[in-house]
């Protein structure tokens, strides 16, 4: 018997409630793999954008820094062009970080949107699972009871085999959902991370570049 036609028994002597399993599955797959091509993509993007602002931002060009990040749909373009926004008035190194937090606060909450959804449908999956075995081992008890003492021994075990097929899959789909949670989680962690990490050189060189203006201007 070939792998496919294994599975496609497997299935079949699940029971029904191997179909929510599936449809959980799903939705947690098509999930990861939305949140794993846009948290990628966001990396690379600001990855970009801050190579391309910094040699501006350290010469000085905040009005051409100013235009590019504008411009531009990337995370840390957002924050860049809060602080340089918030730089056009007079301005305290806390008020340009309160003007690039802002920018976070808005950003966070996308680059974290909808993992916590997979964790959910491990537990959930789970449980599903565990009742369809629950109900299978039911199911197998009440029809062995109505039979014949020579058939009790066969239909037990094929109940058994049966409502067992729930909880493997559901383990197998469940272990797999977390340790995509915890990756993306931390794929997250580490793009915020590094947007943390360009406001502070942002502020930095912002501080560095005032403070060598104050005695040229003297």
């Amino acid at each position: 018997m070939s792998a496919f036609d294994t599975a496609v028994k497997f299935f079949q002597d699940s029971g029904l409630f191997i179909y929510p399993s599936i449809l959980i599955m799903a939705l947690g797959l098509a999930i990861a793999i939305e949140r794993f091509v846009f948290l990628n993509r966001a990396r690379a993007e600001n990855r970009k954008l801050w190579e391309h602002m910094l040699p501006m931002l350290q010469n000085g060009k905040f009005k051409e820094a100013q235009h590019v990040s504008g411009k531009s749909d990337a995370a840390i373009g957002k924050i860049v062009a809060n602080g340089l926004q918030r730089m056009q008035s007079p301005a305290r190194r806390e008020d340009i970080d309160a003007a690039m937090e802002e920018g976070m606060m808005e950003i966070v909450p996308r680059l974290e949107k909808r993992t916590h959804y997979i964790a959910t449908f491990a537990n959930v999956i789970t449980l599903v699972g565990l009742l369809g075995t629950i109900i299978g081992l039911i199911k197998g008890f009440t029809a062995v009871a109505q039979v014949n003492p020579a058939e009790k021994a066969e239909m037990l075990s094929a109940s058994i085999s049966i409502a067992m097929n729930n909880t493997a899959f559901a383990l197998m789909v469940a272990i797999p959902f977390l340790l995509i949670h915890a990756f993306l989680q931390a794929r997250t962690a580490e793009i915020v991370d590094g947007l943390e990490a360009a406001k502070i050189s942002f502020l930095n060189l912002v501080q560095r570049l005032k403070s060598e203006a104050v005695p040229a201007a003297r």
